[in-house]
């Protein structure tokens, strides 16, 4: 057991005698969600600490007033293996200086390793976890979210794996040299490039999970076909629930990554579970661009759009049932090994969910899950075992390469 953990949760005082907390007849739901998250290793599928610290400076290592992560909240949240999220934003794209950024986002990641040895330590792999679980360190492996840094070179991508990039999400908001974008209407492509075609099976080689958040459907289809691993979707949620968005995943793709052996790892941001919250945000770009049209963009009908805007129709945030419903719609569709955490924490802003608005509020979800009928064995796949079986499964593949 993650010891600690034990030592600042009230409820795992309790155990520091024992080798693990077991369930008695006595436990309430809260405590046996408590003890799940605590006893078990969590891994988040993506969150975007780096950027957030690139961008203005703090010390995550211990407690912060701002942001989503520390390392206190994780702490109590249970979380154990939180993929860094090595975000390079579409502008960059077919620039050196995605590249650059890139090298120096992995830098933090292990800066925040060097202040603090004693809570966080790089993972390389599967096994890299597992240890750190059992030393009560909380692991940091990384993904880069936009294989823009690349910059079209298999030279490139052994740099990256090298630092420790263990997926690449293929792309991000705009289509770039490897796939297209869900969010880009000019679909160049159709597809992934041929470039991403090779990097697909380049990845594979070497043992970088694919990740196909992000990537326009025909990309999916086609990294699914050419993947000889299982892929994963990060941080993506599902498209039942906000109908017309892309950026989520439809049940047929759903299907088609379970016959893969993929996971799909949950987005906890408002917008990509809620279908109300879905359409405020359309609302909300289709009026300010319409005042872009109208007025121009450095207009100050323009400048005073969001701040109005979110004074007249306050947002409707999501809140954890909904979440738990895109994690029932899985399970009922695929199976219960096909789904995961991606919270994208740090990523989506103000628009997380009542009852998941940090890395603190992991037992929340597990007591939700109690509450639905999971079982613990369950509970634990979701957790962390659909999502470490995929990456031994890619570390097994590259093995045999």
């Amino acid at each position: 057991m993650n010891t600690n953990k034990k030592l600042i949760l009230p409820f795992a005082l309790a155990c520091i005698a024992t080798t693990a907390c077991t369930s008695t007849s006595s436990e309430s739901m809260s405590e046996k969600a408590q003890r799940i998250a605590h006893e078990n290793i969590i891994v988040d599928g993506h969150i975007d600490v780096p950027y957030r610290v690139n961008n203005q400076w703090v010390d995550v290592t211990v407690a912060t007033e701002d942001g989503d992560f520390d390392y206190p909240r994780a702490v109590a949240g249970g979380l154990d293996a939180p993929f860094m999220s090595i975000y390079v934003p579409a502008r960059l794209d077919n620039s050196a200086q995605s590249t650059y950024l890139a090298d120096d986002l992995i830098d933090i990641v292990e800066a925040i390793v060097g202040r603090a040895p004693d809570k966080f330590a790089l993972a390389y792999s599967t096994a890299d976890v597992e240890r750190n679980f059992k030393k009560g360190l909380i692991s940091l492996p990384m993904g880069m979210e936009n294989g823009s840094p690349v910059q079209g070179s298999m030279e490139t991508l052994k740099h990256f794996y090298d630092r420790g990039i263990r997926y690449i999400t293929l792309a991000h908001s705009q289509s770039n040299h490897i796939s297209d974008s869900s969010y880009d209407l000019r679909r160049q492509w159709k597809g992934l490039s041929p470039f991403g075609k090779e990097l697909v099976a380049e990845m594979n080689k070497l043992g970088i999970m694919v990740d196909i958040s992000h990537v326009s459907d025909a990309a999916f289809y086609q990294a699914i076909e050419i993947s000889k691993a299982p892929v994963i979707a990060s941080h993506s949620s599902l498209r039942r629930f906000t109908p017309g968005f892309e950026r989520n995943m439809n049940d047929d793709m759903v299907k088609k990554l379970a016959e893969n052996g993929g996971v799909i790892m949950i987005n906890f941001g408002s917008g990509f579970v809620s279908p109300m919250a879905r359409s405020w945000r359309d609302r909300m770009t289709e009026e300010r661009t319409a005042l872009v049209d109208t007025f121009g963009s450095d207009s100050q009908e323009v400048k005073d759009f969001d701040e109005n805007f979110k004074t007249q129709n306050p947002y409707p945030f999501a809140d954890l049932n909904i979440v738990l419903d895109h994690i029932d719609h899985v399970v009922e569709l695929v199976g219960i090994e096909h789904v995961g955490i991606g919270s994208d924490y740090d990523g989506v802003g103000d628009s997380l969910p009542e009852g998941l608005k940090d890395v603190s509020t992991f037992p929340n979800l597990v007591e939700g899950l109690l509450e639905r009928g999971y079982s613990e064995d369950d509970i634990k796949l979701i957790l962390n075992e659909n999502l470490m079986r995929v990456w031994k499964e890619v570390e097994k593949i590259a093995a045999a390469s």
